[in-house]
């Protein structure tokens, strides 16, 4: 073992070979134990194809470097052709790969007879759980009393946010210690929530409204550490990981899409993710994990509520209403 020599050619086809399966294989396997998902993150054709030929374009480099390398590079390609391994391995070669090449152009380019492709449903509900058909967002409709609870926590300085903004709030905090941390939510409701405060004129609509912009706040910020990756920024199912899944996300500013539900299904789908789906969910089943698992059900709705803002939407009213 000690004297066995790839040589450069060898090295070539070797270098191919692992970094082929290295995009292909590996890379897959490894985001499957990093995100804890049940399928992996399968690297997009496209992106195979400019690893590869950056590999390739790097490999000639390294063989076309000198005349030597090119010499040792074509020497074993020689070698065969001259039938110095073996003519019989030779002729095998040179009869076997023109047929797999034909092979390939013709099951390419000739017509093929097909099955027509099953419809897929876009929210398919026939396990759809009755009882979530005339749930509404609790969030969306705030009470007398959680109106009046909003007021005295923005009266006591003291930040009331979901944990996963606590951190983000306090380094805010510190680089901005004369304002109030509502502040940081710097939209027109909340500025003129802020205003009345000072003033000790609180009008309870207005104070209404600027509780519904910190629950959205909330909820972009949850819809971004979790469903941005998918859905993208605006909901619009282009997220930096949309052309890795095997069905892209659904594009919510779609007409056709959550507009067309109730709230109670879209709570109910991304609480359960594509493991609920039914049959006609298939063959393009959904890669969206079961959110009920790692989020509480005011940080399902939070985000649910996020999700119609950011798409411009509204929810179907239940046929019961």
């Amino acid at each position: 073992m000690k004297n066995l020599k790839v040589g450069r050619f060898g090295s070539v086809v070797l270098t191919l070979l692992i970094v082929y399966a290295i995009i292909k294989w590996l890379i897959p396997a490894v985001s499957r134990q990093i995100t804890g998902l049940p399928f992996p993150l399968t690297v997009p054709g496209t992106l195979v194809f400019i690893y590869m030929l950056l590999t390739i374009v790097a490999l000639f480099m390294y063989v076309t470097f000198s005349d030597e390398s090119i010499a040792e590079f074509k020497a074993p390609v020689t070698r065969f052709l001259r039938g110095e391994y073996g003519i019989l391995p030779r002729n095998a070669v040179l009869v076997i790969v023109p047929l797999l090449v034909g092979w390939q152009v013709y099951d390419t380019m000739a017509p093929q007879l097909e099955l027509p492709a099953s419809l897929r449903i876009q929210h398919p509900s026939s396990n759809f759980p009755g009882e979530f058909e005339t749930l509404e967002n609790p969030l969306a409709n705030p009470s007398p009393a959680e109106v009046a609870a909003f007021i005295q926590q923005a009266s006591s300085g003291q930040p009331a946010l979901i944990p996963q903004l606590m951190p983000d709030m306090e380094a805010w905090l510190s680089e901005n210690p004369d304002l109030p941390w509502l502040a940081a939510i710097a939209t027109a409701p909340v500025k003129r929530f802020l205003d009345e405060l000072e003033s000790g004129n609180v009008d309870n609509a207005n104070a209404r409204t600027a509780l519904l912009e910190k629950r959205l706040f909330e909820g972009r910020a949850l819809y971004a550490m979790n469903c941005r990756p998918c859905h993208g920024d605006s909901a619009g199912g282009d997220g930096p990981i949309a052309d890795g899944l095997k069905l892209r996300p659904i594009d919510f500013t779609d007409i056709g899409t959550i507009e067309t539900v109730v709230e109670g299904y879209t709570f109910w789908r991304v609480s359960t993710g594509g493991q609920a789906l039914p049959l006609e969910a298939t063959p393009w089943d959904s890669g969206m994990p079961e959110w009920q698992l790692n989020l509480t059900e005011k940080e399902r709705w939070m985000i649910i509520l996020a999700e119609y803002d950011l798409a411009e939407k509204t929810p179907r009213i239940p046929e019961s209403h």
